[in-house]
């Protein structure tokens, strides 16, 4: 073994332990003071189990190299010192071998890396799987979507230089042989109000600064925009420079994604005036403070955000100082005043950024979707917002702080319930370990505050932050979570860190107090109207797209869903998503609250520690088994060696591993002899009819002809035999090759990936099949059994199927043959089978003898009605009989229908 293989063995060189389950002693704070001497030596990854732990170094790292690629690449997980490489491999290494679908679960507070680490995952499996001209391409604009978003939805926040202000889960699809076809992207909820307004010490989005920063002086004229960036009042000044960005470089990178993903410069130049258009409606301002007219009022900046929008002055103008209120048939035109046009325009800005958003989404599937009709295989990385803690908490905070307790619900489920469960099940002794289960979080969240929230912003009348807050007062006073100064058990009366517009909840992180300003108003995601009628009046080409609502042909009253509704819609999704796949799991810590390098606080990295369920995690692990895995599944991809003996294997899995290998080995060289036999006995068949054909001619000519004429004979035959030869050849050439294009589109959509001539003779078969079965039909008669025998062994279940079906469809084709009347004859037909088959000697003489009806005129008999008015049973058969008095013997005279209960019961008989 060499000196580099020796350094790369797991239990050499190993900084503390790399598997916390293998911790001794197991305790909390061993459990922390392993994490630090990791990390004090830039071991930022360590191991629970399956678990990789990742805590931000806040610095560069030589541990992302292609040579470490290549040096985890088809590793087993545990052979290696931990690292996010080996995750990534056993991921795709399970998805590609065995079939199972793979999600990669990254989860942690703000400022934790999580980011970074999907970026990770992404670039290993780009770079581990298969090669190719068009597995480059699908490789490169998966990887080149990333930037393009991160420029549109991530901003710099306290806690983070390039925080992620949307959830991002992107589905990657790879093929059987494990090369990536292509993705979906999925985005949640935008924090569209960073558009107009930051906390303090944060940025708005980082496009805004980028086109500023790094457009050339050309491009700003023709967007109308100038390089300071105090000019405009949507952007933050305090922060507008970062020392660790590079804002201008990131733009150029950003373009050239952008056509790497396939955009084109129109749309390009359409994105970027949609940008410029929302850095400057920020700067429209009233000169008129106190009221604003119809009319008498002038907006800055407006007439070239009409000309970067190509819409009218005098409708947006219109738009922004009036509102139109519809109900049925009535409409009302009211003034706004000051706040209220100060608010329409932010909306505006909110909803054109936010739109433009969720288009760039749609824009960047449309290139990377899969255009496959077959099974695919999926990989999904989730890069969510983390969870948040900040100085003022409002709704966005809420709603991000929610998809983090609905993550961790998964992560409990999977990690401690469900593993727990499975020993119980399965009648292993097991000791049971607590742990805090946050179902009542997320039940409080979804069922109490965002049902009542929907209920206020629903309701008729006055509704506003306060009489929510005063809502959540009474109905979730008692619940054990949440807290509010005005909570009806008085318990928080004397709390002066809760104000009276707060409420706080006692997250799995921990306790977070949200202010309730805002929170009715961002709900309810309004955009007045008249708004979107004059932006679908524009004559950009994006603009249309965006506000579909704004067609008066396609007007509707009814009140668009709220954000909460639809957030609460898009996570539920999410989750479904995810159960459905073998989860993998990141858990990144952050180290500091600074920011900076080399920095561990042990009270910060504790209460992550807690809060992530990390020590149970690892208790579970411990006590449980190392390794385990599904019986069946797990063998399904030895499914070919053997018939006779699956699924009844029980030797050892490299061992089938081995006999798999030699077994695909030898069908590949079947395979190819099969082929070549085939392509070389087409060329001697050629060659014997040429042989043939001259031979012919040759002899033909021999007994017409003298000697020495024959020699000049031959040599014009033998020329134009050449003539003719080369005339076949390129007409055989063209037609094969047009063939085989047909042959091979229709391949890719049906058959793909394997050879032209299988294909070919395979879809002849078929064709054949299909001929001579029409020859040999059988008769329309539903009573013949006879079906033609079977041509081909592989068909041998679709020749039955064909039969089944051929005999039912002409069983149908006899039926419909029948009128009303002949049906009716049928039916009574079958109830004297039912009666009397075998059970008369005479009736199989009867069978073909048609019924006469109700020759005796037994319906109108008065006393016959009124019998059958009074038996539930169905009467069959009816007849006028003669009684036998029992007394003398004599026989009354046509005595119609006496006796006819016994008569009905000997029937039924």
């Amino acid at each position: 073994m060499s000196k580099s293989e020796v350094k790369t063995s797991l239990l050499d060189n190993m900084i503390g332990v790399g598997d916390m389950v293998l911790l001794e002693p197991l305790s909390e704070n061993s459990f922390i003071q392993n994490l630090k001497n990791r990390f004090d030596h830039d071991e930022i990854y360590t191991y629970i189990g399956t678990v990789v732990i990742s805590i931000n170094p806040y610095q560069s790292l030589p541990i992302y190299t292609a040579d470490k690629v290549e040096e985890y690449r088809n590793r087993n997980f545990y052979e290696l010192n931990p690292h996010i490489y080996a995750l990534a491999d056993e991921a795709y290494r399970s998805l590609r071998d065995q079939d199972k679908d793979q999600c990669i679960l990254i989860t942690g507070e703000s400022g934790a890396g999580k980011t970074e680490a999907s970026k990770l995952v992404m670039s290993y499996v780009a770079a581990v799987c298969g090669k190719g001209q068009e597995v480059n391409k699908v490789k490169e604009q998966l990887l080149q979507s990333n930037p393009v978003l991160e420029a549109f939805g991530n901003a710099k926040t306290v806690r983070n230089d390039n925080s992620s202000r949307f959830g991002k889960y992107m589905d990657i699809e790879f093929d059987f042989k494990g090369d990536p076809l292509g993705g979906v992207i999925s985005n949640y909820l935008l924090e569209k109000s960073r558009v107009v307004k930051q906390p303090r010490g944060e940025r708005n989005f980082h496009i805004f600064y980028q086109l500023l920063s790094g457009a050339s002086d050309d491009l700003l004229k023709r967007l109308k925009l100038e390089r300071d960036v105090s000019k405009y009042n949507y952007l933050s000044l305090d922060s507008a420079v970062v020392s660790d960005l590079d804002d201008g470089a990131n733009f150029r990178i950003i373009m050239d994604a952008m056509k790497t993903v396939c955009f084109m410069d129109n749309e390009v130049q359409s994105v970027l005036e949609l940008v410029a258009a929302v850095m400057k409606l920020g700067n429209i301002e009233s000169i008129d403070e106190i009221i604003v007219l119809v009319g008498s009022f002038y907006w800055t900046d407006l007439k070239e955000i009409c000309e970067l929008l190509g819409i009218e002055q005098i409708v947006l103008e219109r738009a922004f100082s009036s509102r139109t209120l519809e109900a049925k048939q009535e409409k009302v035109s009211t003034t706004l005043n000051v706040a209220q046009a100060y608010y329409a325009r932010d909306a505006l800005a909110k909803n054109l950024y936010s739109r433009l958003f969720s288009w760039l989404v749609t824009r960047i599937n449309e290139s990377i979707k899969v255009h496959w009709l077959f099974s695919k295989k999926v990989m999904g990385v989730l890069d969510i917002y983390g969870f948040e803690i900040f100085e003022n908490n409002s709704f966005e905070q809420f709603i991000i702080n929610y998809c983090n307790e609905k993550l961790q619900q998964i992560f409990i489920d999977l990690t401690l319930h469900e593993e727990q469960e499975e020993y119980i099940r399965e009648g292993i002794e097991w000791k049971n370990i607590e742990y805090f289960n946050n179902a009542v979080i997320c039940d409080l969240i979804e069922n109490g505050i965002l049902a009542m929230l929907d209920d206020e912003c629903l309701r008729p009348g006055t509704v506003t932050d306060e009489t929510f807050l005063d809502k959540l007062n009474t109905v979730c006073a008692g619940h054990h979570h949440f807290e509010s100064r005005h909570c009806t058990n008085s318990q928080f009366l004397t709390d002066h860190t809760l104000p009276h517009n707060c409420f706080r909840i006692q997250h799995y992180a921990g306790k977070v107090l949200y202010c309730v300003e805002g929170f009715v108003d961002k709900n309810n995601d309004l955009l007045y109207r008249d708004l979107s009628q004059a932006m679908y009046k524009a004559r950009h080409p994006l603009i249309k797209l965006l506000f579909p609502e704004g067609d008066p042909s396609k007007m509707n009253l009814k009140r668009p869903p709220t954000a909460g509704f639809q957030f609460r819609a898009s996570v539920g999704t999410l989750m479904k998503n995810l159960q459905t796949k073998n989860p993998n799991y990141i858990r990144c810590i952050k180290p500091n609250d600074k920011k900076a390098a080399r920095i561990f606080t042990e009270t910060l990295v504790r209460h992550q520690v807690r809060y992530l369920g990390l020590m149970e995690n690892v208790r579970v692990r411990r006590a449980g088994y190392a390794f385990r895995q599904l019986y069946k599944p797990c063998l399904e991809r030895y499914k070919m060696l053997c018939q006779q003996t699956w699924p009844h294997w029980r030797g050892p899995l490299f061992a089938l591993e081995k006999k798999r290998r030699e077994c695909l080995e030898v069908l590949a060289a079947v395979i190819q002899k099969i082929y070549r036999g085939w392509k070389q006995r087409k060329h001697f068949l050629l060659m014997k009819k040429s042989q043939v054909v001259v031979a012919a001619w040759y002899h033909e000519q021999h007994n017409e002809l003298t000697t020495s004429h024959f020699f000049l004979q031959s040599r014009k035959i033998l020329r134009e035999l050449k003539h003719q030869k080369q005339c076949i050849e390129a007409a055989t050439t063209i037609s094969a090759y047009w063939h085989g294009t047909k042959v091979s589109s229709i391949q890719k959509k049906s058959i793909p990936n394997f050879p032209y001539s299988i294909t070919t003779n395979y879809v002849f078969q078929i064709q054949k099949y299909f001929l001579d079965l029409k020859k040999k039909i059988p008769s329309m008669s539903p009573i013949d059994k006879t079906w033609p025998p079977q041509p081909y062994q592989f068909l041998e279940g679709t020749h039955k199927e064909l039969g089944r079906i051929f005999h039912l469809w002409r069983c149908k084709k006899y039926r419909d043959q029948f009128t009303e009347q002949k049906k009716a004859i049928y039916e009574e037909k079958l109830d004297a089978s039912t009666i009397f088959k075998d059970k008369k000697a005479l009736y199989p003489g009867s069978v073909s003898q048609p019924f006469k009806g109700d020759y005796l005129e037994i319906n109108q008999n008065p006393k016959y009605s009124k019998l059958k008015g009074l038996l539930e049973e169905k009467v069959i058969l009816a007849d006028v009989v003669h009684k036998i008095n029992r007394a003398n013997g004599k026989a009354g005279l046509n005595c119609s229908l006496c006796n006819w209960s016994v008569f009905v019961k000997c029937a039924k008989a």
